[in-house]
């Protein structure tokens, strides 16, 4: 096969900071993909539905001029804190100006000092939610220093994750960027009310991939990456066809200097390649049928939304990733698997 034709994905998970940084990365991500679930956490988050309508329109000022981008479309998050008000979240839904709400347990990665310290305050925001139907999307790991970073989602599964569908039943979740066997477990176990996210990055990588030559910033990631077991069980997931796992990239860009400092920030920017890095995967594991199903069928199904128009064409062709990407700003950021040579590239 040399040549794909996909009905036009999307990206159920996406970072696009702000200012100079979202003028950078936006644009690939906007070539690529219909919509894409836009994260919460600003250094100041998204926690109403007025600051959610302001960033929405950063971003469409942002796009760039063009027909290979007008049909792109951002869906707004809120940021959940332990003060979120139930009667906010359903006017921001009800408003369409909401897709989903995110939950970042406190401190659990960039941005996230606001985040969530006693999940059961949120219980009648949770309540409102499944009476919606309106989606929560997870960052499921624990922060207790107590547990091993390797472990953290795991953990969160048996004694968070767990107890909340108990609770709300009728809610629907999504587990974002999953990392683990357990989690692909789970999300089958629970399909009538969740789905799950899964990462190029972490279809590729494993823990031992940070460590090659040295400890390599730009794959350090949170969650972060697993063992190889779990990285086979993410790839069968995504390419099974199962329709409880879809596209979500959690691209995350950082400048370089924050990436290669003392304490480097997490997060790995697909955007630049991210429909190549997938179906590279697929093609490797003789799944090409089953891509279009998991980048954009699956996502929309849960989501209760129609997919969307046009396509987008990948053809088999040897191109090398750029080393950096310019932001507006003087800094750069640096693309995954940069310098190296993808075998499919997506036509302008």
């Amino acid at each position: 096969m040399t040549e794909i034709i996909l009905r036009r994905p999307d990206d159920w998970h996406v970072h696009l900071r702000d200012d100079a940084m979202l003028a950078a990365v936006l644009p690939f991500t906007a070539r690529q993909f219909g919509r894409a679930i836009v994260m919460p956490n600003l250094a100041e988050p998204v926690t109403t539905p007025a600051l959610a309508a302001d960033y929405r329109h950063r971003i469409l000022q942002a796009l760039p001029d063009g027909k290979e981008y007008e049909h792109f479309e951002p869906l707004m998050t809120c940021y959940l804190t332990d003060e979120t008000d139930a009667g906010q979240i359903e006017k921001g839904y009800t408003d369409s100006v909401f897709a989903a709400a995110k939950l970042y347990p406190a401190n659990v990665t960039t941005n996230s000092t606001n985040g969530v310290t006693d999940i059961t305050s949120l219980e009648p925001v949770f309540a409102k939610m499944q009476e919606m139907g309106m989606p929560l999307l997870l960052h499921g790991e624990v922060t207790d220093p107590e547990v091993d970073i390797f472990d953290r989602e795991a953990v969160y599964i048996e004694h968070v994750l767990s107890q909340l569908i108990k609770e709300f039943p009728q809610l629907k979740i999504v587990m974002e960027h999953v990392t683990t066997k357990d989690a692909v477990e789970f999300v089958r176990a629970h399909r009538d009310q969740m789905a799950a996210t899964i990462t190029a990055h972490h279809l590729i990588i494993n823990r031992s991939d940070i460590f090659e030559g040295g400890i390599t910033p730009h794959r350090y990631c949170l969650p972060i990456a697993k063992r190889e077991v779990h990285r086979l069980a993410l790839r069968e997931a995504v390419t099974s066809g199962d329709s409880c796992f879809f596209l979500g990239t959690d691209t995350a860009p950082h400048p370089v200097s924050d990436k290669e400092a003392a304490c480097g920030c997490a997060g790995i920017f697909t955007a630049v390649n991210a429909l190549e890095l997938y179906t590279q995967v697929f093609e490797e594991e003789n799944a090409l049928d089953n891509l279009e199903g998991f980048a954009a069928l699956h996502g929309p199904a849960f989501y209760g939304m129609d997919t969307n128009e046009g396509a987008v064409t990948l053809v088999k062709k040897d191109w090398r990733v750029p080393g950096t990407i310019a932001v507006p700003d003087g800094s750069s950021v640096r693309p995954f698997r940069a310098g190296r040579t993808l075998n499919w590239k997506m036509k302008d």
